[in-house]
């Protein structure tokens, strides 16, 4: 009974196609332009203050970032059930600090497989150890981010990116959402 309840209420089970692929696409192409911004705005600063030797470093550490950005998506994917969000933050939280574990513990030879080499190094393990100190914050982030937006919200789904980690969290804290913590 409350699963038919819900399905009625629910925007994915009543709009048509065409205005759903509106209400959830327009956002979301906006947060990744956004987020696209981010990364080339880091790379022009990055290139001008440490120079193509700091861009190579960057690049060298970005697949632990898209790693960390791939399982995030997935547990915030596949958490945006009814009741099933305290756990998927749960499992959050426990798998982005496994991979900075992992990833910290053993940065130098995860650097070589990512194609380091040692011009690159010095460089890459200073910029990876910051990256490996902030993954479980983007991580979160991020799952809480796929989490609203599965939720039926994908315009706080992009305000969270435009406005950073903390605007998630605290809209998944103080909204009247459905979702429940459980």
């Amino acid at each position: 009974m409350e699963n038919t309840a819900t399905q009625q209420q629910s925007p994915f089970a009543t709009e048509p196609v065409g205005r759903l692929i509106l209400k959830f696409a327009v956002p979301s192409v906006i947060a990744l332009l956004v987020n696209s911004l981010y990364n080339i705005v880091d790379q022009i600063f990055i290139g001008w203050g440490v120079g193509y030797l700091g861009n190579g470093a960057t690049n060298v550490v970005f697949p632990i970032t898209i790693v960390a950005l791939a399982l995030s998506m997935m547990i915030g994917n596949g958490g945006a059930a009814r009741k099933g969000v305290g756990n998927a933050v749960t499992l959050a939280v426990l798998v982005s600090l496994v991979l900075t574990a992992v990833f910290l513990l053993f940065i130098d030879p995860l650097l070589t497989l990512f194609g380091a080499t040692e011009v690159l190094r010095g460089y890459a393990l200073e910029y990876g150890f910051i990256i490996g100190l902030g993954l479980p914050f983007m991580m979160i982030s991020a799952a809480i981010n796929s989490m609203i937006r599965a939720d039926g919200s994908p315009r706080y789904a992009m305000g969270s990116i435009v406005l950073g980690p903390s605007s998630t969290w605290c809209w998944t804290r103080s909204s009247s959402s459905p979702l429940e913590w459980g």
